[in-house]
């Protein structure tokens, strides 16, 4: 009697567990992934800075953090919403000057981007497979590439002793400028599933992107923000 009643119920909760998640395809996922954001730094303001402060450009390059947020358009292609930050910090003095007690003239200058952006993703295989009507398996290793655009939040900042070289004078000072622009990237990378629900995401990205610059930076050119990031982190599908 129980084994004809455990007979009869078994297959009820296989059917009514049947829309719950690893029952069919994912609806999208979420990504968390962190590394390394090489800055080009390649405008006039930059070359300035590396030129008259102990600066190098590769200063400017900097951890980075991004998350991602997916849903599935079709079974090999999502829709991807990223913001992403990036911010060095670096301590610098004049590289040819010295003040009138002969100590360094000292200042620090702050580099930060937000990007915020879509993309479309396309899987170049299959991300995962269904079996039956029960069951989404996912590939142990999916490649992917994509591209896409948005706008990044950026910020220039310089604070400490600096020099008037009409005078020569050491004073005081802060230098700002923020501002929005537009921007855009391509990637390429490689979700590697640990079960269905989590998987290693490991990824590079190059970003264009230039803005203007405050008066606090007059005469300079637009600043350049473009950079290429490397990052891996972790995938959680839903």
């Amino acid at each position: 009697m129980l084994t004809a009643v455990l007979g009869a119920t078994g297959p009820a909760l296989a059917q009514s567990a049947g829309e719950g998640f690893l029952f069919r395809p994912p609806s999208g996922a979420v990504a968390i992934r962190g590394g390394f954001d090489l800055a080009r730094a390649g405008s006039d303001v930059f070359t300035f800075v590396t030129d008259e402060l102990t600066v190098a450009k590769r200063d400017f390059s900097s951890a980075s953090l991004a998350v991602d947020i997916a849903f599935t358009v079709t079974p090999r292609m999502q829709g991807v919403f990223t913001m992403g930050t990036t911010q060095s910090t670096i301590p610098s003095e004049f590289r040819n000057f010295i003040d009138n007690n002969d100590r360094p003239i000292q200042q620090t200058t702050m580099f930060h981007r937000v990007p915020l952006t879509g993309s479309l993703k396309t899987y170049l295989s299959d991300p995962g497979r269904t079996v039956g009507h029960f069951a989404w398996i996912p590939a142990r290793y999916a490649p992917y590439v994509g591209g896409g655009g948005g706008v990044m939040w950026y910020r220039l900042h310089q604070e400490g002793d600096f020099i008037d070289f009409n005078t020569f004078k050491v004073f005081p000072d802060q230098f700002d400028s923020d501002g929005w622009a537009p921007t855009v990237h391509a990637f390429g990378g490689v979700d590697v599933s640990l079960s269905p629900r989590f998987a290693v995401t490991a990824e590079g990205r190059y970003q264009w992107a230039r803005g203007p610059l405050s008066r606090d930076f007059s005469g300079f050119d637009r600043i350049d923000l473009s950079g290429f990031a490397v990052t891996s982190g972790i995938t959680i599908r839903y």
